[in-house]
């Protein structure tokens, strides 16, 4: 975690810092010596995870910088040590976003208590999973890239995975209906409104959960709440959710806008789905362009083949040399098995398990899954029997 510490007294910088590094390898502090006049540009350059000024806290008019970074950048969590204060004082910090107000100088206890509590808000506390984060994209509307997410997630949370699925299609997402029946009570735009009350309870409230293992966080209904969400919300949930997942899959729309290119940078596996049409190809390329221009290496992305035809016009060796791209994985057609499980709002591995579609997305979770020595039988051995 990143702590930046404010304060006018080179002797309390010190002091803090000294309070706080305590030989804790996972925090990362840096200090300035000035007053609350530093702390949109120190917001705005370092975006640290948690901010401690330290200042008299006399006039609401001091308030002013901190309401400007609380809103801007509403995943930070500030904490002020006030030398004086008033009960006027404390309630206008409260309203402006501010976490918790300590007197000055505060207590050894009372400041490392006020930092684990900021770190357990963040989710920086507990589990610390390091979730493995994948994206899901379409070459094209129609190529099933929702339908696999989804149905990945299931698969991941059937072998003992926490699995936290982000439908990134904010303007008409679907990735819940695709498994399940359930209405969802809140969405991404909600927890987006609210990122000032973010925290791992918030967030697996604000999910539908498919399975005991698998959650999904809608889309909002209204198209309209998708201009809502933006990049810095993303990171503020992708930051929290890495520690209480162990996946974590974003189905993200085929429009390469801020929000979408924050979820590809943030992803360690890119699966870009597509099917053996001349189109589908045709934006793939375009979209691996976009990726190199982005930086991402080749390996970072892998080729979806879905509804794949050994008899087609379009093969394996044409989609690879057009491409440029090595790791691709096929998905054979199983039309008749995958409507019939989105019409019943079903995973398909609910549906059917002979189907060749389930055992493509089995295998794909097998892939993912750590590796043991001590397990002879693999999933998808297991399939076959």
């Amino acid at each position: 975690m990143k702590i930046s510490i404010i304060s006018p007294s080179p002797q309390s910088l010190g002091e803090i810092s000294r309070v706080l590094d305590g030989g804790d390898p996972s925090r990362f502090i840096t200090r300035h010596e000035g007053g609350l006049s530093k702390l949109r540009t120190l917001a705005e350059q370092e975006r640290p995870d948690v901010i401690i000024v330290e200042g008299l806290c006399h006039d609401a008019s001091e308030l002013a910088p901190i309401e400007f970074v609380t809103t801007s950048y509403p995943q930070m969590i500030i904490i002020m040590l006030c030398s004086q204060q008033t009960p006027d004082f404390l309630i206008n910090a409260m309203r402006v976003g501010v976490r918790e107000v300590l007197p000055s100088p505060a207590s050894k206890d009372a400041l490392e208590a006020a930092v684990k509590r900021a770190e357990s808000k963040l989710g920086l506390r507990g589990a610390q999973r390091n979730a493995r984060i994948l994206a899901f994209m379409s070459c094209k509307g129609g190529s099933g890239a929702t339908f696999m997410a989804a149905n990945l997630g299931y698969q991941l949370g059937e072998e003992g995975k926490r699995v936290l699925l982000i439908d990134l299609n904010l303007q008409f997402g679907e990735a819940l209906l695709t498994v399940h029946d359930r209405k969802a009570t809140s969405n991404i735009a909600e927890v987006a409104r609210n990122l000032s009350r973010l925290d791992a309870s918030f967030l697996a409230a604000s999910t539908v959960p498919v399975t005991a293992n698998f959650a999904i966080l809608a889309a909002p209904d209204d198209p309209a709440q998708s201009l809502e969400v933006k990049p810095e919300h993303l990171e503020a949930i992708l930051n929290l959710a890495v520690n209480q997942y162990d996946f974590v899959i974003l189905d993200v729309d085929k429009n390469l806008d801020d929000l979408a290119i924050k979820a590809l940078d943030r992803a360690h596996t890119i699966y870009l789905v597509m099917q053996t049409l001349l189109p589908f190809i045709r934006n793939a390329s375009r979209m691996m362009g976009v990726f190199r221009s982005l930086g991402y290496q080749q390996d970072k992305v892998e080729l979806l083949v879905n509804r794949f035809a050994k008899n087609g016009e379009i093969g394996l060796g044409d989609i690879r040399a057009t491409l440029g791209i090595n790791k691709m994985r096929i998905v054979p057609n199983g039309y008749k098995e995958v409507v019939k499980g989105i019409n019943q709002g079903l995973p398909l591995a609910m549906v059917s398990k002979s189907s060749l579609v389930y055992k493509a997305i089995a295998e794909l979770a097998e892939s993912l899954l750590p590796r043991s020595n001590d397990v002879h039988d693999s999933l998808f051995d297991r399939l076959r029997k």
